[in-house]
């Protein structure tokens, strides 16, 4: 491996942030590690011929240090060598750059759905919190489970079931608002945050979503419709852990579910 002693900090901390993502056992079935570890691989590689390309210049400059020249000429030698290796470590770091923020953006979202998982998730809950203890702007919380999910599954296969999950993600997310948030949270779980927004309005809100799934066509099932979907929805309240929302909203989607499913359950 090239030595990275004489790298610059920001270059030197780029490439171990990178080896913690390729080590990292939970980016392992990640679709981007593959091309990102090729890619690293190649750059180190560049870099060990970049390190013996300068040993066999330093080399030559030595064997030819006797050699009579002007110190114009040393001075434009040197002035053109660092300007092409300052270009070469700028492609280099720009590309690294560039996976890891691919590769991180990927680490955020649901490969399936396209939506935020449940990292993104939790990490927008973060900052909603944090905001809410700025500015005193509380935010509803609706978890949304789809109904009878297993029996898509049982009944088509899990193409269908997949197929579903996409098209109801597609229906969440044009039923939202532009600033409001929503993603998978797992299995046939998704979870919708909706900023400065009060229990009431975010009932109507989850209303909306509820009736676009159930209006969204899905052509693996005879007429096109039959999926449904249980919402429950709270409001975070000062103080508290954004947990303890979740788990409100929790139990209200289980009420939903309770009476009869294809419904909203409000708790406070």
């Amino acid at each position: 491996m090239a030595d990275r002693a004489l790298l610059h900090p920001a270059e030197r901390d780029l490439l171990e942030q990178v080896e913690r993502l390729l080590a990292d056992p939970a980016e392992q079935d990640n679709s981007l590690r593959a091309p990102l570890a090729a890619l690293f691989a190649y750059s180190e590689s560049q870099r060990e011929r970049l390190e013996r390309v300068v040993r066999i210049s330093d080399g030559y400059q030595h064997v030819t240090r006797g050699e009579k020249q002007s110190l114009v000429d040393q001075y434009d030698r040197q002035l053109r060598r660092l300007e092409k290796l300052a270009r070469i470590s700028d492609r280099y770091q720009n590309s690294l750059r560039e996976m890891s923020e691919a590769l991180r953006d990927a680490a955020l979202h649901d490969t399936l759905t396209g939506l935020g998982n449940r990292r993104f998730l939790m990490e927008r809950l973060k900052d909603e919190t944090e905001r809410a203890s700025r500015k005193g702007q509380l935010y509803a919380v609706g978890i949304l489970d789809v109904d009878h999910f297993k029996l898509i599954n049982d009944r088509f296969g899990h193409e269908a079931g997949d197929q579903a999950l996409c098209l109801i993600a597609s229906a969440i997310k044009d039923a939202l608002r532009e600033y409001d948030q929503c993603g998978r949270w797992g299995g046939e779980e998704f979870l919708i945050i909706l900023p400065d927004t009060s229990l009431e309005f975010a009932v109507q809100v989850a209303e909306r979503v509820r009736l676009a799934i159930r209006n969204t066509g899905f052509d693996f099932i005879e007429g096109g419709g039959g999926v449904t979907a249980s919402i429950g929805i709270t409001v975070y309240q000062p103080g508290e852990p954004y947990s303890a929302a979740v788990n409100r909203a929790d139990s209200a989607l289980l009420q939903a579910k309770e009476l009869g499913r294809d419904r909203v359950a409000a708790a406070s």
